[in-house]
């Protein structure tokens, strides 16, 4: 694992290698910056000038996607989170987006980061979290911990932002699966409105080819593979790259757009605007600790 000089502008930068995959991680909100197999991109990067486009590679924590209007109560409370989104109006992917992660342990092949969230308006709580990042011969593995520093329990939510593709491909000649029967409706802010059965485009069970579909939503009521989720992007000769995660990841954003050369793939513990549904919002007690985990697997033989 080197660091690499000079520093871009998303900090930084971490470089992984085991046999033929090569790894970056970027400091800056603890981005997957590119994942490299055998000289195929999996990926979707970023120049050194430049930060993560779209949220690209990016990791989210207190909270995935958004909250509307930024606004929600705690205890009977009405908070007022940063609008981080203006174009909609909302808070959007968490408090550590423009955060530098600090390093607290290297290796050739892993890589430790963490960051904290200071109480503030909006989100009166202090919570540390910390994402590892390990790369064996055959996958990219990454743990995000969230830890309680509080005196009292914390709303959270976990997720991350990669975009995934074959770069030797053209993306809208790859096929997408995801194993979801159920696709949230949302309103004009991307905000949900209430999920309904899958059908049409939005059903990717069998695999759609991306050229064919153009989708901005969530997806969940998630199949599970040997106790975990599984997305699958594959190229017509049968290669493939999957995004995996364990089953606290029970929802997951989809982003397909004819201008943008990749697929997100977006593991999330709650949909957007957890913080007012309740829906998948989990409370940390003080001092306690909760962790996941996701990855991406390329079948490339």
């Amino acid at each position: 694992m080197t660091e690499s000089t000079p520093r871009p502008a998303s900090g930084a930068n971490f470089t992984l290698r085991a046999g033929s995959s090569t790894v970056v991680v970027a400091s800056l909100a603890a981005a997957l910056r590119s994942y490299e197999c055998g000289g195929v991109a999996l990926t979707e990067t970023w120049g050194d000038g430049d930060i993560p486009a779209g949220g690209g590679g990016i990791l989210l924590a207190p909270w995935p996607n958004r909250v509307a209007g930024g606004r929600w109560t705690l205890h009977g409370k009405e908070q007022q989170l940063d609008i981080t989104e203006p174009s909609k109006g909302n808070a959007s992917h968490g408090l550590l987006r423009n955060t530098g992660y600090r390093a607290v342990h290297t290796g050739p092949s892993d890589v430790v980061l963490e960051a904290e969230v200071f109480p503030q308006h909006g989100y009166p709580f202090h919570l540390r979290h910390q994402a590892t990042y390990s790369l064996t011969e055959e996958q990219l593995t990454v743990t995000q911990e969230l830890t309680n520093l509080s005196p009292e329990a914390a709303p959270f939510a976990l997720g991350a932002h990669p975009y995934l593709k074959i770069s030797d491909v053209p993306t809208e000649e790859l096929t997408l699966r995801i194993l979801a029967d159920e696709v949230f409706e949302s309103d004009e802010r991307s905000i949900p409105t209430g999920k309904r059965p899958v059908s049409g485009q939005h059903d990717l069970r069998s695999g759609r080819r991306i050229g064919d579909i153009q989708l901005d939503a969530a997806f969940t009521g998630l199949g599970a593979v040997e106790g975990r989720h599984e997305h699958v992007l594959s190229a017509p000769d049968g290669r493939r790259v999957t995004l995996w995660a364990d089953e606290s990841f029970a929802y997951v954003h989809v982003y397909v757009s004819t201008s943008y050369p990749a697929v997100a793939i977006e593991p999330m513990t709650a949909p957007a605007n957890a913080f007012n549904s309740g829906e998948g919002l989990r409370w940390l007690e003080p001092g306690a600790s909760f962790s996941a985990r996701w990855g991406i697997l390329p079948a490339l033989g």
